[in-house]
């Protein structure tokens, strides 16, 4: 079985984005594309954590639940919540209501702040595991990198929890840390043109 299928436009995309009807346009428009904003980094990572276990459409489809259950993923606030804000979202059908899951998000957003506090922003500090082209596997090969394993080693150290090497690894496809499409899928070219105007 091939990494790509031909899309509804005729032109080939990573195979999984055929797994569900949502999944496409979070394909073509999201997935691998450079993140640099601290607010999406930070939902990204929220999510990728409430998604251990589970499959990523449940969480996808639940993402304007989780936005409007956790402030839209402001960390600032997140901070601020206490055991009347747990059991609230612990009440909440639109999300996944996982206790461990929700008291992990709250405290890295109180490690999110410390972060910022110190390395200026969340993006200055994830940036530095962008692995270099040599050490990347063959997309959508792996489920984890030496790299995934050192940002979620160093995450921990700092204090962070929910954010085991394969948690991470996710993180990283979904931020573009990584261009993790197929050879062959439209999109590749498209996410690395992304990653060049990062970077000029």
């Amino acid at each position: 079985m091939g990494a790509t299928i031909t899309g509804p436009d005729g032109r080939p995309r990573c195979r999984w984005c055929a797994a569900a009807p949502e999944f496409l346009h979070y394909h073509d428009t999201e997935w691998g594309f450079p993140v640099t904003d601290d607010r999406r980094l930070f939902e990204k990572l929220c999510l990728e954590s409430f998604q251990s276990g589970l499959s990523w459409r449940t969480i996808l489809a639940k993402r304007e639940n989780f936005r409007a259950a956790f402030e839209n993923f402001e960390y600032h606030r997140m901070a601020r919540f206490g055991e009347r804000d747990v059991q609230r979202l612990l009440d909440n059908p639109g999300i996944v209501r996982h206790r461990g899951k929700i008291e992990a998000v709250i405290h890295n957003a109180r490690m999110a702040e410390a972060l910022v506090q110190r390395e200026g922003s969340l993006a200055s500090f994830l940036w530095r595991y962008e692995p270099a082209p040599d050490q990347l596997a063959e997309p959508q090969t792996a489920s984890t990198s030496p790299a995934a394993e050192a940002l979620s080693k160093d995450l921990k150290k700092l204090g962070w929890k929910f954010v085991g090497p394969t948690t991470v690894y996710a993180f990283m496809q979904a931020m573009g840390l990584i261009n993790d499409h197929a050879s062959g899928c439209v999109v590749r070219p498209i996410a690395d043109q992304a990653r060049r105007a990062m970077a000029a």
